[in-house]
């Protein structure tokens, strides 16, 4: 556990936010990254709320990172001013913190993309502890980071899981992991989502995500994505995405099997 690391890794999550002790947010994001987890072979042992005070969040991210192999924060890396868990975090592991030129150059030709001007309380998201590295972010395009066993992600539940696909092959995990993603083009996620909840309620073993995409009207789609420890598992997951995708009148395309 902890820096030290064992043989059996574990987790904790540190879920950041005013709004989550308010009762005014209801958190997902502890179900989400445990069912991420567990087909891993990493169990989540356990799971702090903290408001949005640096001290709170120093003293947090500090026991936790001491006691397990890896720990998730979410939220609190917005543009606003009270987002404060990157300075939090840079804090717990002494380090400075400053624009990430990779992140910078992302959101930029991100907001450009859009039309959109880039305010300096929007470059506020490309700021990281030093001697981080980023985690992707599929969805809105403002990276999570890493730093030493702590990975932060966003508070929003559809982005933080997304992230979650570019943290999988940098754990260690209980046994080999195995994934496969299933690309449906023209695809809606809106009618996948009850089918793809059934499956995921029905094989419990695997890790299932849902990740849309919109280039133009005539390139989009969702990319279905398993990920498991047991092969057989994974494959049946593989057949069943497939089949899925078929039910919605789309054709599916495989396009992944690997083992972290």
């Amino acid at each position: 556990m902890g820096e030290a690391g064992l043989s059996a890794p574990d987790a904790a999550v540190l879920l950041i936010g005013d709004e989550l002790l308010s009762g005014r947010t209801r958190d997902i994001n502890l179900s989400q990254i445990a069912s991420f987890l567990a087909p891993l072979g990493i169990p989540v042992r356990e799971c702090r709320i903290v408001s949005d005070e640096q001290s709170d969040i120093v003293q947090a991210v500090n026991a936790l990172r001491a006691r397990y192999t890896y720990v998730f924060t979410t939220g609190g890396i917005g543009p606003t001013h009270d987002d404060i868990t990157a300075d939090a975090i840079a804090t717990a592991f002494e380090v400075g913190i400053g624009e990430h030129a990779e992140a910078t150059a992302i959101l930029a030709e991100r907001y450009k993309a859009a039309d959109m001007v880039f305010t300096p309380a929007r470059r506020r998201m490309a700021r990281v502890p030093e001697g981080a590295s980023l985690v992707k972010n599929p969805v809105s395009g403002a990276p999570g980071f890493q730093i030493g066993n702590v990975f932060t992600l966003a508070g929003v539940p559809s982005v933080a899981r997304a992230m979650l696909e570019d943290i999988g092959h940098r754990l260690e995990a209980g046994a080999v992991v195995h994934s496969v993603s299933v690309r449906g083009k023209g695809a809606m996620e809106g009618a996948l989502a009850e089918l793809l909840g059934q499956l995921a309620a029905d094989m419990p073993e695997v890790s299932f995500g849902s990740y849309p995409w919109f280039k133009s009207r005539d390139d989009h789609g969702v990319t279905l994505v398993a990920r498991g420890t047991d092969n057989a598992k994974v494959e049946q997951a593989a057949s069943a995405m497939a089949d899925l995708l078929k039910q919605t009148g789309i054709t599916p395309q495989r396009l992944s099997e690997v083992a972290p």
